[in-house]
């Protein structure tokens, strides 16, 4: 079987969580192709069109997987190959992206969306799946936090929390962890931005962390959550995207309320603690892994196909 990747590449590269499904798939004996979009908003992307279809010609997928409203949007403006398309939540959240992606949940012969809340907000009639992006277990798993802490060279009398999101992405809100951080009850505490970190760096992180901090006013099912569990690391969450639904019944994880105090009270509480969660546990019970979200993506591509 032979699928065209089709998503954003204004950044010179894939999201990892686009790149770590694609190498999944690899494994499993899929023949992949990316055709990355360069340009911004809906004349950006449609003006990639006949770029698109010249890559349709020379590849001639089964299949077109787009991740993304937008980028579902450009590959059903061909109608020879069956989309399939993901969104997974910036394009649900935002109204004014909304409209273009009901457009292209139309078009696409099957829709997958990351979160129950984002299929709720778009209230999709037919051919949709609920299927979150895998975690590689093969990168994020526990190490043991003093081996961490001496990879990064921290100091283990000094706790860090790390910040889910770059400090200068005001979807994060990272000014609402700042106030957090300036709580008394969390003195001393180290906020540290997970920005610009290879996949096993983050892996490394997440196990010497004493806790992962997010802040967002909107996600649809984050990586960065499950990727910590993975590592066992605790997590603070204001409820958002499908991150109470991940950190349910998992030790050292609290949900708090979009407030300085309440994160900073819920902090407190996971550094007096001063224990690992058993979130690994969690993603294996979810199947949440790579390779059962896999199976589950080719089971769609193979339906798609059948019909």
């Amino acid at each position: 079987m032979r699928v065209l990747i089709v998503a954003s590449y204004n950044r010179n590269s894939f999201a990892p969580f686009i790149t770590d499904q694609v190498t999944s798939l690899q494994k499993k004996g899929i023949q992949t192709r990316y055709f990355g979009i360069i340009g911004k908003g809906a004349k950006g992307y449609i003006k990639c069109l006949p770029k698109l279809k010249q890559e349709i010609k020379q590849f001639q997928p089964h299949i077109i997987h787009a991740h993304f409203g937008l980028s579902g949007l450009l590959a059903n403006l061909q109608r020879k190959v069956p989309v399939i398309t993901t969104f997974h939540g910036s394009d649900i959240n935002v109204a004014s992206t909304l409209r273009l992606s009901k457009i292209a949940i139309k078009l696409s012969a099957h829709s997958i969306f990351v979160s129950q809340r984002n299929v709720n907000i778009a209230k999709p009639h037919k051919n949709y799946s609920l299927l979150p992006c895998g975690v590689d277990l093969d990168i994020f798993k526990p190490i043991p936090k003093h081996e961490a802490l001496k990879q990064l060279q921290w100091r283990e009398d000094k706790k860090h929390v790390l910040f889910a999101g770059a400090f200068n992405n005001p979807i994060k809100q990272p000014q609402l962890a700042f106030m957090a951080m300036k709580n008394p009850l969390l003195k001393g505490v180290e906020l540290i931005e997970l920005k610009g970190f290879t996949r096993p760096q983050m892996s490394t992180l997440f196990s010497a962390a004493d806790a992962l901090l997010l802040t967002s006013k909107t996600e649809g099912s984050p990586q960065v959550i499950k990727e910590a569990l993975a590592c066992q690391c605790p997590i603070v969450s204001v409820d958002v995207g499908d991150v109470a639904q991940r950190i349910n019944n998992v030790t050292q994880c609290i949900i708090a309320k979009s407030t300085p105090d309440s994160l900073a009270t819920a902090l407190h509480t996971i550094l007096s603690n001063n224990k690992r969660s058993n979130g690994i546990e969690q993603i294996k019970q979810m199947h949440l892994d790579n390779n059962s979200i896999t199976n589950k993506l080719i089971d769609i591509y193979q339906n798609i196909l059948s019909h």
